[in-house]
């Protein structure tokens, strides 16, 4: 049964998505979002043009040394070869620092995660962007070299095209949207509902206090967790999982006060925000917990 609250989120967001339940391996079912086809197209086009605003500026910058320097055939190799850096790096260095989001998506609203639940591994994340390069940039430069007098240029034009409409057209045949990248590196791309929740609730610790220590039981990947938790639309269901998750945390963290059911979504609401507190603030000392079961990372 469609609960009021889901029935407003439909109508104020004008489209009806895709749903999937995932089941993260704290035992927690998480209903997401899956982004659709028009979204990642967007985030796309935005990512791509903020990639050619920055290739731009590091050409105007480096083009002139390399110009006076080198050769042309040389020139044209290095600015190839920077040209691949910079487009790869983009779109991996973004995923990976910023919780799955490039600015294009984060513009957008929508982020990748591991399709089974698990933590956004680097090693998903660079298969999933690499992959893009067999997907669009490699046939694209392939056809922009074609002749397009002879017959066989032509052949080979429509033969790239096609490569091309044929990988970006595999997203509308499988329910999760996902590309061939997606399903390489094992995720998929979810939208993250714009919903006046966390932002406004960060930073009020509602009367709990939380310490080092007990901050430390936790990382990043519980931490999203938790929000998408926070996050679901109010109903039973989602407040006996909100009280569950609750007494995980309290047996995890060592938590002997009593927390009324009635206060189980500001207890949850404290700790996210605590939690965030502490990652951010470790994060700046270059210290990363990926998740619970992962020591702390010094970032270099």
């Amino acid at each position: 049964m469609v609960s009021r609250l889901d029935r407003v989120n439909k109508f104020l967001e004008g489209v009806k998505r895709n749903k999937r339940e995932i089941t993260t391996p704290e035992g927690v079912n998480l209903e997401v979002d899956i982004a659709n086809h028009g979204e990642r197209l967007t985030a796309f086009a935005l990512d791509f043009l903020f990639w050619m605003l920055a290739t731009i500026l590091l050409f105007l910058g480096l083009g002139l040394l390399l110009i006076q320097k080198v050769n042309g055939a040389v020139s044209v190799t290095i600015i190839l070869f920077l040209t691949f850096l910079l487009r790869n790096l983009y779109f991996i260095h973004f995923e990976l620092t910023a919780r799955g989001s490039t600015p294009g998506k984060r513009i957008v609203g929508l982020r990748v995660m591991d399709r089974f639940g698990g933590p956004l591994t680097a090693g998903a994340i660079v298969a999933r962007n690499l992959t893009r390069e067999v997907e669009v940039f490699l046939p694209l430069s392939l056809l922009l070299q074609l002749p397009v007098t002879s017959g066989q240029g032509s052949w080979m034009t429509l033969a790239y095209l096609g490569w091309i409409l044929l990988i970006a057209a595999m997203p509308l045949f499988n329910r999760d949207h996902m590309r061939a990248g997606d399903f390489i590196a094992g995720t998929i791309v979810i939208s993250v509902p714009r919903r006046a929740l966390l932002g406004d609730l960060v930073g009020t610790k509602m009367g709990y206090a939380f310490s080092r220590k007990q901050l430390e039981a936790y990382g990043a990947f519980e931490l999203q967790v938790l929000e998408e938790l926070l996050r679901r639309p109010d109903s039973e269901q989602t407040r006996a999982l909100q009280q569950d998750v609750r007494a995980k945390i309290c047996r995890k963290i060592g938590w002997t006060d009593e927390v009324p059911a009635h206060e189980t979504f500001a207890f949850l609401t404290a700790f996210y925000s605590a939690e965030r507190d502490h990652l951010e603030r470790e994060q700046l000392f270059g210290n990363f917990r990926a998740d619970k079961t992962s020591g702390v990372s010094r970032e270099t």
